[in-house]
C-alpha cells in the first residue's frame, strides 16, 4: 500500500468536474501499437517493472508500453488531471479506496471476460468487482497486522506475546513496561490511525466500517478505539499525542523502527520487507492483531496491495487485457516483481517464486498461511468519496488525543461528516 497522504477530494473533484471520454493508445507508423501504463512507487518498483515490461514486449513484439511513473504523493493528482483532460492512461493503477470513485463515473472498463482469474482466491478477486463487473484485477495481496521486534520484546525483560489469544488490554501493558524498562530509549509501540485498524477493532464488536452508503460503526466503538490510543499515551507505552501524529504521517523508513525506538508496530504485511530495511537489519515479526474480550473473530483480512485496470475509453482494451494478464499470471513477470505489489494473488504464480522470496517476505507468507483460516472475508471497494476518510479520521483522532475535543463530542461529529461526504 502507498503511504502518501495527497488531499483526495481536490483531486477526485476534477474527475466529477469533465466528462471521461478518453480515447487512449495509438498505433504507430510501422503498425506498432502503444500502450500507457501508469503507476506509482518507488525507484526500486520502477526498475523491476521495466524489466517486467521489457519481458511483454519480447513475447508481443507488436505492443511498445510507455511508462507513465510518479511518486506516491503525486499519483492520483495526475491521474485525475488525465482522466478529466480526457487523455486516461491505457492500464491505470489504482487501489481498492479510489475503485469505486473511477468506476462509476466510467472511466474503467470491464474485464471479466478479458483476464484469466481462475487462479486467483474468488474473495480477493470480489474486492475488484461493482455490480457484477469485473473492473479490477488485484495485483497481489496483505493484511494489516502487528509487527514487533522479538530482541526489544526480549530486552525490556519481557515474554513475546501469545497473538492467538491476546487483548487490547494485555497490548496496551506490554507497551507500557517496554517503555519503562527501557528508560523511554524504546518505546513498547507506535500509533497508528490507519482505517484497517479501525476496521478489525470494529469487527471484533461485530461492526463493519461501512454498512451501505454510510459508516456502519458506532460511536461507542469510535470511543473505544480511541481509549486504546488514549491510554497507551497515559501510560506511556506509546509517545506523546503530538509526537504520534507526526510518526502517523511519516512512512516506515523514518518510523521508530527505523531509529530502533520502537518494540512494536502496526503496518500491512508487505511492508515487513522495507522495515527490516529501515531497521539496519533488525528482526522483524507480525503477529495477530489483538483482541476485545470475547470477540467471536479477530476481524484481520486480505486486501490488495493494488489494482491493475484499463480505461474504458482505451481503443487498445484488448492489449491493455493483454498486459494486465501477463503482469497477473505470468510467472516470469512474478519472477521479477515478486511481492513488490503484495504477495502475488495468482496461486501459481506465488507457488513459483516462493523460493526466490526476500527472507521477511518468506516470513510474511508463513504469516498469512498460519492465519488464513481465522481471516474474515476481504471488503468490498468502499462508498464513493470514501477515499477522503482517512483525512477525517486522522484529524478528528488528533483532536481527541490532544484534549481539543471530548470523544463522544468527535464520534458523532466524525460520523455526521463522514455520511453527509459519501452519501453526496
Amino acid at each position: 500500500m502507498g503511504s502518501g497522504k495527497k488531499t483526495w477530494t481536490a483531486v477526485l473533484l476534477a474527475t466529477a468536474v469533465l466528462a471521461v471520454t478518453a480515447a487512449c493508445g495509438g498505433e504507430g507508423a510501422d503498425g506498432e501499437i502503444k500502450l500507457r501504463f501508469s503507476y506509482w512507487g518507488s525507484a526500486a518498483r520502477q526498475k523491476m517493472t521495466k524489466e517486467a515490461i521489457k519481458k511483454f514486449e519480447a513475447k508481443n513484439p507488436n505492443i511498445h508500453i510507455e511508462e507513465e511513473f510518479s511518486d506516491f504523493g503525486d499519483y492520483y493528482e495526475m491521474l485525475a488531471t488525465k482522466v478529466a483532460g480526457d487523455e486516461a492512461p491505457d492500464v491505470i493503477t489504482i487501489e481498492i479506496r479510489g475503485l469505486r470513485e473511477y468506476a462509476d463515473r466510467g472511466t474503467l472498463a470491464d474485464l471479466s471476460s478479458e483476464v484469466d482469474t481462475a487462479d486467483i482466491d474468488s474473495k480477493v478477486l470480489a474486492t475488484g468487482a461493482i455490480d457484477g463487473k469485473q473492473f479490477a484485477i488485484p495485483t497481489g495481496v496483505n493484511a494489516w497486522s502487528l509487527v514487533m521486534d522479538p530482541k526489544a520484546i526480549k530486552d525490556a525483560g519481557q515474554n513475546l506475546p501469545d497473538d492467538t489469544m491476546w487483548t487490547w488490554e494485555q497490548y496496551i501493558a506490554l507497551a507500557a513496561k517496554i517503555t519503562a524498562r527501557s528508560g523511554g530509549k524504546v518505546y513498547g509501540t507506535q500509533q497508528a490511525f490507519n482505517p484497517a485498524f479501525l476496521q478489525i477493532f470494529a469487527a471484533q464488536r461485530g461492526e463493519s466500517l461501512y454498512d451501505g452508503n454510510k459508516v456502519g460503526i458506532s460511536r461507542e466503538t469510535l470511543k473505544a478505539w480511541w481509549a486504546v490510543h488514549r491510554k497507551l499515551i497515559r501510560t506511556k507505552g506509546s509517545p506523546d499525542a503530538a509526537k504520534s501524529a507526526e510518526l502517523a504521517s511519516l512512512s516506515e523508513d523514518r518510523s521508530l523502527f527505523a531509529t530502533g525506538n520502537g518494540a512494536m508496530g502496526m503496518w500491512w504485511s508487505n511492508q515487513l520487507g522495507s522495515i527490516n530495511k529501515a531497521s539496519g537489519g533488525r528482526e522483524v515479526d507480525l503477529l495477530r492483531m489483538p483482541k476485545v474480550p470475547d470477540a467471536t473473530t479477530g476481524g484481520m483480512f486480505l486486501q490488495p496491495a493494488m489494482f491493475f485496470t484499463a480505461s474504458a475509453k482505451s481503443e487498445r482494451q484488448a492489449e491493455a487485457a493483454k498486459f494486465i494478464d501477463f503482469m497477473i499470471n505470468d510467472p516470469e513477470a512474478g519472477g521479477i516483481i515478486l511481492s513488490d505489489r503484495g504477495l502475488p494473488s495468482n496461486s501459481k504464480v506465488l507457488a513459483a517464486v516462493r523460493d526466490k522470496l526476500p527472507e521477511t517476505d518468506k516470513k510474511t507468507l508463513a504469516f498469512l498461511d498460519k492465519i488464513k483460516g481465522e481471516l474474515t472475508d476481504s471488503p468490498a471497494a468502499p462508498p464513493k468519496h470514501a477515499s477522503a476518510i482517512e483525512a477525517i479520521l486522522t484529524r478528528y483522532t488528533n483532536e481527541v488525543l490532544l484534549s481539543r475535543m471530548a470523544p463522544d463530542d468527535a464520534a458523532q461529529k466524525l460520523i455526521t461528516e463522514a455520511n453527509a461526504l459519501i452519501a453526496g
